[in-house]
């Protein structure tokens, strides 16, 4: 019997993060990408588990993976984009805060997408109608909170706005330590956590677009109804890049006019940056 995207989307995740979990703290293979950059075997193995349940489904679908790039015939407009092991740095160091991702773009946008945590067997999800988390066998919505103050901050390359923002010295910023804690965790575990209330707030830089490391939670943190723009208030992928992403308005404003103290054509020369919240910060839908 054939089951729906959103199902599949779930099943191929799972079948990824059971890979990541049954192989956490054995000895691994590290197969380098550049001189900062790494897979590992499992990686590779993880991601095998997702692509061969996807294909086995969806055989005309492209599928776009992080280790094995695109393959399928272009037949229609569907793209699965997979990122077998979100936080790859982490698993190496064994750190279990990583997520498997996967997500179908079709019509020009994400339509479903689920992102899978192996070692708290929770999966979070989106079909385009609303957020959830499911537990347990149990669906529930997700639900966004400001209320922690947490906002994690990205501060891996690459850094396409590095002239006018740079994350770390968002840190640095008086107004940001002021009215929020920082935390870093892996991309995926840090959107999702937006979505559920764990996080008030995630800042990064980079290209998002079309990107296996931000598809899924980006969808599931607009079904949830978080705040999500790039760096420069625009809609995501429509502007400078990068996300600036909060579980409400008010946290989103604040966020974004941090953000717009470092860039340096609203500066005097020789002015340091500021950390009052000195103009009201209407986002551009």
């Amino acid at each position: 019997m054939s089951i729906g995207d959103r199902e599949l989307a779930i099943r191929a995740a799972r079948a990824g993060a059971a890979v990541v979990r049954a192989e956490y703290g054995a000895p691994l293979t590290r197969l380098p990408k550049s001189a900062t950059d790494f897979a590992t075997s499992v990686d590779i193995s993880a991601e095998r588990a997702v692509v061969d349940l996807l294909r086995a489904a969806r055989p005309d679908d492209l599928v776009l993976a992080e280790e094995s790039g695109r393959t399928g015939t272009a037949g229609n407009d569907r793209t699965w984009l997979v990122d077998p092991l979100c936080g790859t740095v982490n698993y190496a160091a064994r750190t279990m805060l990583v997520a498997v991702n996967v997500a179908l773009r079709g019509a020009g946008r994400v339509t479903v997408a689920a992102a899978a945590d192996p070692f708290t067997d929770e999966v979070f999800w989106t079909d385009g109608a609303g957020g959830q988390l499911r537990r347990g066998g149990v669906d529930e919505p997700l639900v966004p909170s400001a209320g922690s103050r947490l906002v994690d901050v990205n501060l891996d390359p690459p850094f396409p706005n590095g002239r006018d923002f740079r994350a770390v010295r968002l840190l640095a910023e008086p107004g940001f330590v002021e009215r929020f804690h920082p935390r870093v965790v892996s991309t995926s575990l840090a959107l999702v956590w937006v979505a559920a209330g764990r996080r008030a707030g995630y800042v990064t830089d980079g290209h998002p677009r079309d990107n296996v490391h931000f598809a899924a939670g980006v969808a599931i943190c607009q079904a949830a109804g978080c705040m999500v723009t790039g760096i420069d208030g625009r809609p995501p992928y429509a502007g400078a890049g990068g996300l600036v992403v909060a579980a409400d308005p008010p946290t989103h404003a604040q966020l974004l006019a941090l953000v717009r103290n470092q860039r340096r054509d609203r500066r005097r020369p020789g002015q340091k940056s500021s950390s009052k919240l000195t103009e009201p910060v209407t986002p551009t839908w």
